[in-house]
């Protein structure tokens, strides 16, 4: 006999909640605001890892494991149910398949975040509500009575330090247990609308959402439905919510400093410097030189001695450790330029997002992101964007209209490095070296993205909308976590990184050996000398980046005389070549994750402006330049 949610419905008409056979086990939907910590909470309770990070939009896709007391699924954060958002659909269409809700609500934003609590009461779930970051609140001067809140939503309510994993062990136990019911304290409009018996709960969600979505043809109930609704969460937040006078800490007096306009601006500055210092000089001038240098004097002579040893082939000897051979090439890139980097941006990022600091960058970034129609809220899919363009295309979900989905999209496909790319081009300039070098190719990226943006907030009818955007508490990040996080992003990139890194080497081995590149290179010569300035043998780089344009990177070390080849390249010549490939196309995974976001249409606006505007960009560069340089 099933006995969760409404799989014995006989009135249902969701085709997903008809009569099933009896499960044992229920779905465990963890739903809550952003950043209350359902991540977190998921990670305690299956024992996996997904990304934690202290901002909103973390969760993106959805999460799902399987315990002995149940499958849990983590949702995208979601304000209210309603079809508002990407992430509050995706969200309402989990929750309406669970048996029991484990709703998470952050203690310091427990009046707002008790609404999505009323409304899964309304719409008939059994919930569980968890009162999570309980240590935050008391150091606010908020103290919260969870029994009493328990007594008057009559639902089972568990305070919880996420973080410290207290609380967890609760909810485990309350699900174990069938610790959960439905509320029978719902907003009065709700209940009178559904007096009648029998009606099934998916029905029921049915019905509300048609009455409360973003296009109802019901306004005058949704306003009922909604004040009602505040007033039954104002009355409990009166009667739980204590306040105690408490003196000002230093995470208070921090956070002044970095919300002030002039101070906030001068640590932003700060921060990329500091950045810029141990990726630009320390890890590519460094560690980069060391590790690349034991590659390329010690393993590929190595490994290359083997092979010829024992493959004589010399179709196999080059797939494998000829000039772009998978065992020599491959390995001396990955592990000998971008390991280092990428493990040391992600490492820095992670202390940034866990100490709180990005949510604050938004607000700090929110006027000056509405010249070229975005809010600040953008910088969070832009800063991805550096770690991963697939990434942070599908991070654009968080922005609030279509148009600034599109702008963000534009502007990572167009201007925005990824990790891979972006640690090879930091080789690169660190190489030929000097300020001036770095803030003209700075300085070109930032002008032709400000282009971008502008140009496209006159073309997109619309305007950017307003920033809505908690403020965690600022904290020192957890070590562990911040470690976790690192491995796991540092992992999931070289398993999807290494395969293409590969196949790409072995593709342009194999175009090498059948003339194809010689053939592409004479067809592009005439962009590349008489346009670009550069040598002939640049239209292999472009060959390179229709496939990866992390890979055309890899190419310019060898024309730059990094790999032991002779060196083909002027300085002024690299620094063309980086800007080009920089604004090259996006790569093929990016390009599939835009097509996936944007549609055929804006896919194949950017691939086709990419390529344009990377081919005039480094024309003008290439008549300008020498009179500066």
């Amino acid at each position: 006999m099933s006995v969760f949610g409404c799989k014995t419905c006989s009135n249902c008409s969701n085709s997903s909640c008809k009569d099933e056979e009896a499960v044992d086990l229920p779905k465990v939907v963890l739903a809550g605001n952003p950043n209350v910590g359902k991540s977190v909470i998921f990670n305690a309770l299956s024992g996996f890892y997904v990304e934690v990070s202290n901002y909103p939009g973390t969760t993106v896709d959805v999460s799902r494991a399987y315990t002995e007391f149940g499958e849990i699924i983590d949702t995208p954060g979601a304000y209210v149910l309603g079809n508002y958002t990407d992430d509050e659909i995706v969200a309402q269409n989990i929750i309406q398949t669970a048996d029991v809700i484990v709703n998470i609500a952050g203690a310091l934003t427990i009046e707002r975040d008790l609404f999505l609590t009323q409304q899964l009461i309304d719409m008939g779930f059994p919930v569980i509500l968890v009162v999570n970051q309980m240590d935050e609140a008391r150091k606010k001067g908020i103290d919260i009575d969870c029994k009493k809140l328990e007594e008057l939503m009559g639902i089972k309510v568990i305070p919880t330090v996420a973080i410290h994993k207290k609380g967890i062990l609760d909810i485990i136990n309350a699900v174990k247990n069938r610790k959960f019911h439905v509320g029978e304290n719902k907003t009065p409009y709700i209940e009178n609308l559904f007096k009648e018996q029998g009606i099934s709960r998916c029905d029921k969600f049915s019905k509300i959402l048609e009455i409360e979505s973003q296009d109802s043809k019901k306004p005058d109930e949704k306003d009922i439905i909604y004040a009602e609704r505040r007033n039954i969460v104002n009355e409990l937040v009166s009667k739980v919510v204590l306040h105690t006078e408490r003196k000002q800490s230093f995470s208070d007096i921090l956070d002044d400093f970095l919300l002030n306009p002039f101070v906030g601006i001068l640590v932003a500055i700060g921060t990329l410097y500091l950045l810029f210092q141990v990726l630009g000089v320390f890890v590519s001038g460094k560690v980069v030189d060391f590790l690349f240098t034991i590659l390329d004097e010690k393993y590929s002579p190595w490994i290359e001695g083997i092979v010829k040893a024992i493959i004589p082939n010399s179709f196999i000897n080059q797939l494998l450790v000829g000039e772009f051979g998978v065992l020599t090439m491959t390995v001396e890139i990955v592990v000998g330029v971008l390991f280092p980097l990428i493990i040391a941006f992600y490492l820095f990022t992670a202390f940034l997002e866990d100490s709180g600091y990005l949510p604050r960058l938004a607000v700090i970034t929110d006027n000056i992101l509405n010249k070229i129609g975005l809010n600040g809220r953008a910088v969070i899919p832009l800063l991805l964007g550096f770690g991963c363009g697939a990434m942070g295309t599908i991070t654009t979900r968080i922005l609030g209209s279509k148009k600034e989905r599109t702008i963000a999209t534009a502007i990572l496909g167009v201007t925005i490095p990824c990790a891979a790319q972006q640690g090879i081009i930091i080789a690169l300039l660190a190489a030929i070296g000097g300020f001036k070098i770095w803030a003209i190719y700075l300085g070109i990226i930032f002008i032709i993205m400000v282009l971008v943006g502008t140009v496209l907030d006159r073309l997109i009818h619309g305007k950017a909308t307003d920033l809505i955007i908690d403020l965690p508490p600022l904290r020192m990040p957890l070590l562990y976590n911040t470690f976790h996080k690192t491995l796991f992003r540092v992992t999931n990139f070289f398993m999807e990184a290494i395969p293409l890194f590969a196949a790409t080497s072995a593709l342009i081995t194999i175009l090498n050996m059948v003339g194809f590149l010689k053939w592409l290179q004479n067809a592009l010569s005439p962009i590349v000398v008489n346009l670009l300035h550069l040598p002939a043998e640049f239209s292999d780089i472009f060959v390179m980046g229709l496939i990866r344009r992390d890979f055309a990177s890899v190419g310019l070390l060898g024309m730059a005389g990094m790999e032991n080849q002779t060196r083909l390249l002027t300085d002024m010549q690299i620094l063309i070549a980086s800007v080009v490939v920089t604004l090259f196309v996006p790569c093929l995974a990016a390009l599939i994750v835009i097509y996936k976001e944007r549609g055929l249409k804006e896919a194949t606006l950017v691939w086709v402006g990419t390529f344009i505007i990377s081919i005039a960009v480094g024309a003008i560069l290439a008549r300008v330049l020498p009179l500066f340089i």
